[in-house]
């Protein structure tokens, strides 16, 4: 059996980023299969799911260890995400078999990939517009701090889970990228390494459900699996360890380039229509983040400030009442 050391190397930094943010697991490493190595989409579904079973637990550890989980919001998004993720295989399954479905795991990987794209984008934004002037002053506390006590909604997080089972039995993309978006929607007082936290727990026995499902119906790899998880253990947990330290607003624009760029892959857009198409979303993406930067307060571009501090006065030893310059 060949192992692919450049396949494990590529896992090996798409699992930090899924340390570091919760997000880009399946959203990025299916597509790394099927573009940079060729595996065929099912086959990198199948593959991607098993070995995110392992990976997964290896960051939520870390996580459930410092504290920033809420077990509840844990327990609700479960209850949805793992039946429907092991029903998403069966609906891959029943889609066709071949050519077809192989066409149809693009398609849907091309979807999957532009929502969470999109998702991002809106992350993003809602972050931004929350300390702009034009809303209520955020709170500066550190993300290690202890959050306010939320009130968990049952039935929407049920659903989210749900909703994000589904995409990810199918695609093997979502349990991240998607459903840490719906996260941060429903319950924006979580400080963001809870939600990342929170986010790789649930996605434990939510890709469980799902691999087990593409072990028994899917076109599961073994020698593809281990290249994934020789790579992305030892990177998951390295970005688990830096996600409460390092900031995620670089990463997480980053990544939805990467995204974008997938998605385009995936409906076969040629190389270059799709790098023109990636040129002209950076240009017209960054005017338009400039527009909402402004629109919300903040300077356009968030460049480093460099004001000079205010001059102290001198201690003379006199009293505050006199202010004359002394002289030697």
């Amino acid at each position: 059996m060949h192992f692919d050391y450049q396949m494990a190397m590529g896992s090996f930094l798409v699992a930090i980023v899924v340390g570091l943010t919760g997000m880009g697991g399946g959203a990025l490493m299916t597509p790394m299969l099927t573009v940079f190595f060729g595996v065929p989409p099912l086959a990198a579904v199948s593959s991607d799911l098993v070995s995110a079973a392992v990976m997964k637990p290896v960051g939520s550890l870390v996580h459930l260890r410092r504290g920033t989980v809420n077990l509840r919001l844990v327990a609700w998004l479960c209850a949805g995400s793992v039946p429907t993720a092991f029903c998403g295989v069966l609906l891959a399954r029943a889609l066709g078999h071949g050519d077809r479905l192989q066409n149809v795991i693009e398609i849907a990987l091309g979807v999957a990939l532009l929502i969470a794209a999109s998702g991002l984008v809106i992350r993003s934004y809602l972050t931004m517009s929350a300390g702009g002037p034009r809303r209520a002053p955020r709170d500066t506390s550190p993300d290690d701090a202890p959050s306010a006590p939320i009130s968990v909604r049952p039935i929407p997080t049920m659903l989210v889970g749900a909703v994000g089972g589904l995409v990810v039995g199918m695609t093997s993309v979502g349990s991240g990228s998607l459903i840490i978006v719906a996260l941060l929607a429903l319950y924006p007082k979580l400080t963001a390494n809870r939600l990342v936290g929170t986010d790789l727990l649930q996605a434990v026995p939510l890709v469980w459900a799902a691999a087990l499902g593409h072990i028994l119906f899917g076109d599961f790899q073994l020698s593809v699996t281990l290249a994934l998880l020789a790579g992305s253990i030892p990177g998951v947990f390295l970005g688990s360890l830096a996600s409460s330290r390092a900031p995620g607003g670089l990463i997480r624009w980053a990544l939805a380039f990467v995204l974008l760029a997938s998605a385009l892959k995936m409906f076969g857009v040629g190389t270059t229509p799709m790098a023109w198409a990636l040129v002209a979303a950076v240009v017209v993406g960054t005017a338009a983040w400039c527009l909402l930067r402004a629109w919300n307060g903040l300077r356009p571009l968030p460049l480093p400030h460099h004001d000079t501090p205010p001059a102290q006065p001198v201690r003379t030893g006199h009293s505050k009442a006199d202010t004359s310059v002394v002289t030697h």
